[in-house]
């Protein structure tokens, strides 16, 4: 088997036109430099690139310049050259072995042994000269005869129209190379030089070495190199690998890697707790399990254990200065009952209070914008605060407070009086402040109660108890009277034989002055049946001072008859202002004789107007209305309602609170009642029978509730023991 030795110092070519053959000889002698004018030659690069890189200066800069002379002198030379190798005396071969990309004889090569001409580059230098094969073998410790060593000269070859030349260690071995011969015969039958015994020698060039023919790199698979494993694995070590790839990396992990896995790792735990964990926990109330209850304190006040209990109708706060009133008459009147609102953190919820409860409650019969809460009403600073809040309850959008003392503490006759500081300023329009008083066969708010009961104080029976008072020009719209003095026999009434009703006296309703811009105090009495037009007879009617105090211009309508007058009020009362913040008292004085009682109201000490029994005279098809004898009950109330007056949000700040000082009641020593169940005007028992609908605020009829409007002599066509229409004339 021949061998090539590509590293003989001792080179010689031939040329013998473009498809020459080069064969390995031995020649000239060991020192011999080659002429300037014909560089060493490279036997893998066409000649295109071998006269590019030709010629060399000493230079290691020159490496990556072009000779440019060393250019225009191959392109005077002969089109097609070979060269002769000097071999080991082992017999020629010829290079032109190689049928790749880059032989001679290649498709894409020069054609016809034309010199290509490279542009000039702007890397003007000489390149270096090359370094020898014997030099770069000596230089490695590989022998002359090892034909598995490729030769140095060639390890990185320059591919035509590159830019870059061979990084190859450079030696002054590139001098023992020959200059070119001049053209020699032609390479007619080279073929015959294809034919070799060397065993790499194959016509396919795969091309593993960048384009150098494989044959001049014998691969051996004794040889080991430390990254064999990487360019030929073993397929039952990878398999082996790839069946335990998790443990092995576990196993062997360094530090780095170690940590970044501890950190993936929390990573992940504390997702899973975030998001899957926390979630369960959460929705299961497991967390919660077990937890103690909060509790909220209203007040640091402590209450004694028995004392907090009232055993007197008189709060013992009340100073002795208030507990008496003179009446009209000069008389004097003590107080029975009275409420200074003291005890900080009182609250009014259901059972809470012995003589309030706070409603729960829409007051649905004046269309109100809030709904009526018992957070609203809780005592503070000494006086019962009611706040109006814009605060979303019940799908309203407002939330207030309203207290009633229904069923719990009422009066017949005498005078009460409550002292409050109004919300907001006096000259804003909108807000509904009340401190009322409502027979208490009625609750307030509930409408099924009502109905038929408000606002009637009448002990007859003619029209007057009838539905819309049997008149066709729509003055009353009420449903006639539910408990009328004539009901029949053997049908529901609390009491036969005596007219009943739910009138309304007002403490005070504040509304706005908008012309002079100051607050008003409306006090009315609400009764049916009708007068005519609504109108009372004033001749009976009393004002004390006309420059505060006016009949008001409203005087009724279709549900209620309002005999009403209107009080200027200081600015000063309310909750905000310049001098804001300071408290007023107001209240009625009440004698319900038929024939000299009266109904006289108050701001402060001062009255302001008095209703006399005989204003309410038979007026037309109806008979006497009377000042109340029912049991009457108290509310106290915050409200917002444009059934009341033109609402000025703008001017509003929420919240708004109307603070109650005290309410107290007075009597005549000789007609003390602070009963809601009084002898001939008893309540509690009807009341107990038709429970559901004085508890069920939905109920807007006393049908709804499961009852029957009771039969009277005048429509029913049945006959009463208790009364008779005779009695009428």
């Amino acid at each position: 088997m021949s061998k090539r030795n590509l590293t003989d110092q001792h080179l010689v070519s031939s040329s013998s036109g473009s498809n020459s053959s080069d064969n390995v000889a031995q020649t000239g002698a060991a020192g011999a430099a080659p002429s300037a004018s014909h560089p060493a030659h490279n036997p893998f690069a066409d000649d295109a690139e071998d006269d590019t890189y030709g010629s060399y200066s000493g230079s290691e800069s020159s490496l990556i310049h072009h000779n440019n002379q060393g250019q225009n002198q191959g392109q005077n030379q002969s089109q097609s050259q070979s060269q002769t190798l000097a071999g080991s005396g082992n017999g020629l071969k010829s290079t032109s072995d190689y049928r790749g990309y880059y032989s001679r004889g290649a498709t894409g090569s020069r054609q016809n042994g034309a010199r290509p001409n490279v542009p000039s580059s702007r890397l003007n230098a000489a390149p270096a000269a090359l370094p020898s094969s014997t030099s770069l073998s000596s230089h490695l410790g590989i022998s002359n005869n090892d034909i598995t060593a490729p030769p140095g000269f060639d390890r990185y070859p320059i591919v035509g129209g590159s830019r870059v030349s061979s990084m190859a260690p450079v030696t002054e071995g590139a001098a023992h190379h020959h200059p070119h011969h001049p053209p020699g015969p032609s390479n007619t039958n080279s073929s015959a030089s294809i034919t070799s015994s060397d065993p790499f020698i194959s016509d396919q060039d795969f091309s593993p070495f960048g384009g150098y023919p494989a044959s001049s790199f014998p691969l051996h698979l004794e040889e080991k190199e430390d990254d064999d494993y990487l360019h030929n694995p073993d397929p039952e070590e990878e398999a082996r690998l790839d069946k335990n790839r998790f443990a092995f990396d576990f196993k062997h992990m360094d530090k780095r890697s170690a940590g970044g896995y501890i950190s993936f790792l929390l990573l992940f735990l504390g997702v899973v707790a975030i998001f899957i964990i926390l979630p369960v926990l959460t929705f299961t109330g497991a967390v919660s399990h077990g937890s103690p209850q909060t509790i909220s304190f209203l007040s640091l006040y402590e209450y004694p254990q028995l004392s907090a209990i009232r055993q007197s109708l008189v709060d013992p706060d009340t100073p002795d200065s208030a507990k008496n009133f003179t009446a009209k008459d000069g008389s004097s009147w003590p107080l029975v009952f009275s409420d200074e609102f003291n005890a900080e953190g009182r609250t009014f919820y259901e059972g809470d209070d012995q003589f309030w409860t706070a409603v729960d409650i829409h007051y649905d019969a004046t269309h109100d914008l809030e709904w009526y809460s018992p957070d609203a009403a809780q005592t503070a600073n000494g006086t019962l605060k009611l706040t109006l809040d814009a605060y979303k309850n019940h799908g309203l959008y407002y939330r207030s407070g309203m207290v009633q003392s229904w069923n719990k503490m009422c009066f017949t006759q005498g005078y009460i009086e409550a002292s409050a500081n109004l919300p907001n300023y006096g000259r804003v329009m909108g807000l509904w402040p009340g401190m009322w008083t409502m027979g208490n066969l009625a609750r307030p708010g509930y409408l099924a109660s009502t109905e038929g009961l408000w606002p009637y104080s009448y002990s007859s029976c003619d029209a007057g108890i009838t539905p819309n008072q049997s008149s066709p020009d729509g003055i009353s719209m009420l449903p006639g009277q539910r408990l009328s003095v004539c009901t029949c026999d053997n049908e529901d009434h609390p009491n036969q034989g005596t007219g009943r009703g739910a009138p309304e006296i007002d403490i005070i309703e504040a509304e706005t002055d908008t012309t002079i811009g100051v607050g008003l105090a409306s006090q009315s009495l609400q009764i049916a049946p009708f007068d005519i037009w609504y109108i009372p007879d004033y001749e009976f009617i009393e004002i004390y001072n006309t420059s505060t105090t006016v009949m008001n211009t409203y005087c009724g309508g279709p549900f209620q008859q309002a005999v009403s007058a209107v009080s200027t009020l200081n600015s000063s009362w309310y909750e905000f202002g310049p001098d804001a913040g300071y408290y007023q008292s107001y209240g009625y004085e009440l004698i319900n004789d038929v024939d000299n009682g009266y109904l006289r109201w108050f701001v402060g000490d001062k009255p302001m107007y008095t209703i006399y029994s005989k204003a309410l005279h038979p007026n037309g098809n109806i008979d006497w209305r009377l000042l109340s004898k029912e049991p009457m009950s108290v509310i106290l109330n915050l409200g917002l309602s444009t059934n009341w007056a033109y609402i000025d949000f703008n001017s509003i700040f929420f919240p708004v609170t109307m603070s109650i000082d005290y309410v107290r009641v007075y009597q005549p020593s000789d007609a003390v009642n602070i009963n809601c169940d009084p002898a001939g005007y008893p309540t509690y028992d009807y009341i107990q029978k038709h429970l559901n609908a004085y508890t069920n605020s939905n109920l807007t009829s006393w049908e709804d509730a499961g009852y029957t409007f009771p039969k009277n002599i005048l429509t029913g066509n049945c006959k009463s023991s208790k009364y008779s229409l005779s009695q009428n004339s």
